[in-house]
């Protein structure tokens, strides 16, 4: 009896020392040494918090097969963007606390939306939402890629004509919220934006508490005085 008891007893310390981990930060503390400020090589092992299997290559129900995913039609090149609004490389990485991830050029984590479609590609996120989450935007649907297998990503044709990168069917964006390289502050904001593994399923590593976006940037006439500000009544 006393050997069981110490089992549980070692147990017990271990699970409580796993609940008493900083590593999910809620979504407006900045607290960069513990939300996602420094990547790791894609290599790297990654200490996983409760609920890593969720992006351990799981297969997500909601994913499309990569050969649904959506391109324009037949003579539809989309509306040309400026080069410097174009994402040119995607790179499967591991930064600390979240695990796998994807990143832009630039190091800024992507995300994936609830509210759009993965069969057929859709983006339901326009206006103020693209404001507050840019779409990864592109006009020859060919990044850079590394750690991301290229059968799985792909372009959809958004509202306004730009084309967007997908991956698995999913719409890519960054978040306005995340100043820095490798930050994930937009993870779970409103319950519908999540953090996009390579494999293209939500990475449910760290889940903080929902929260709310960040509002929409002031435009140049200097319209929206709340930019930069959180806890938003925004939707998306």
């Amino acid at each position: 009896m006393v050997p069981e008891k110490r089992k549980l007893m070692v147990a017990g310390v271990a699970l409580a020392a796993m609940v008493a981990l900083p590593g999910c930060a809620p979504a407006g503390l900045d607290n960069t040494a513990d939300y996602g400020n420094a990547a790791e090589p894609a290599a790297a092992d990654v200490a996983a918090t409760p609920g890593a299997e969720a992006t351990g290559g799981a297969v997500d129900p909601n994913a499309a097969d990569p050969a649904s995913t959506a391109e324009p039609a037949p003579g539809d090149t989309g509306s040309e963007v400026a080069d410097d609004l174009v994402t040119t490389s995607l790179t499967g990485t591991s930064v600390p606390r979240m695990g796998k991830v994807v990143e832009d050029q630039d190091g800024f984590v992507m995300y994936r939306f609830d509210d759009d479609g993965d069969d057929p590609a859709k983006s339901n996120c326009n206006g103020d939402c693209a404001k507050v989450w840019p779409p990864a935007l592109t006009n020859d649907g060919k990044p850079t890629l590394k750690g991301v297998d290229q059968k799985l990503v792909g372009t959809v044709t958004r509202a306004d004509g730009t084309k967007q990168l997908t991956l698995k069917g999913w719409p890519l964006y960054r978040y306005v919220g995340d100043k820095k390289p490798h930050q994930w502050k937009g993870q779970n904001v409103n319950g519908k934006w999540f953090v996009i593994t390579p494999t293209g399923t939500k990475n449910l590593t760290c889940l903080p508490k929902i929260s709310k976006p960040v509002a929409p940037p002031a435009d140049a006439s200097g319209g929206d005085s709340g930019a930069g500000g959180s806890g938003s009544d925004y939707s998306y």
